[in-house]
């Protein structure tokens, strides 16, 4: 027989697949009634830790699904309501499994002189690969980390003062006229020259490279000439 019960966490468990198979039911009908019972039980510590919703890889078709694990408690509420001789006879194997596994946790073991030089070993390596994790976390997260709200607004405020500079002021005949597919073109320059998606994307530490780039940033020449037209436009029409 497969193993009835299993250590997860520290706490002894068995599954929702285990109870499915030793009760001969469905998989799909031991979630739906844990379903039920969770639904109808009081949020606290001690009910929390009956049933635990997590996922298995099927074996046949790689395929993900969803199972629960259930401490002693759990499986007792679940199975209560099972009928019937062999039943009777699972309940009591899984009930006489979780005892063993409870007692054989209890014991007791001095450790032998090996095992206590490899536990010291691995405690310190331990304490080295955290202090590594912990550094290689905080590396990660200032290579991930976004500028916020204020810097967004920043940059934003800064790249309208520079398209409208470019623009030739908010009165131009070219902000009237262009105003929208220049603040496209300073905006699609801005993220192809960062590669991100969006200028919020734009990683925390490169926000001094943002504002540089938008102070040095000027209209492409095809662009800058369109500009240019349609400033001059106005005033020959003004003149005539």
């Amino acid at each position: 027989m497969n193993q009835l019960v299993f250590k997860n966490n520290n706490q002894i468990v068995t599954s929702s697949r285990n109870v499915a198979r030793d009760f001969e039911k469905r998989h799909d009908h031991v979630t739906r009634d844990i379903d039920e019972i969770v639904k109808w039980l009081p949020k606290n510590g001690d009910t929390q830790q009956m049933f635990l919703e997590t996922t298995y890889i099927h074996e046949q078709n790689k395929q993900e699904y969803r199972q629960y694990l259930m401490n002693r408690d759990g499986f007792t509420l679940l199975v209560m309501g099972f009928t019937g001789k062999q039943a009777m006879d699972f309940k009591l194997q899984y009930m006489n499994a979780f005892n063993k596994m409870e007692q054989e946790l209890k014991k007791p073991r001095a450790l032998t002189e090996k095992e206590q030089l490899v536990a010291s070993m691995k405690l310190s390596i331990e304490a080295t690969e955290t202090l590594e994790q912990h550094n290689e976390r905080i590396t990660n997260l200032e290579e991930t980390m976004r500028i916020d709200g204020a810097q967004e607004h920043t940059l934003n405020m800064k790249g309208k003062r520079v398209v409208m500079e470019a623009l030739g002021g908010k009165s131009s005949p070219a902000y009237k006229n262009m105003a929208f597919k220049v603040f496209s073109a300073f905006w699609r320059d801005f993220k192809n020259h960062f590669e991100i998606p969006r200028y919020g994307d734009l990683p925390k530490k490169k926000f001094e490279d943002g504002l540089h780039f938008i102070g040095m940033w000027q209209p492409s020449t095809s662009l800058k000439i369109e500009i240019d037209e349609s400033n001059n436009q106005q005033t020959f029409n003004e003149v005539i």
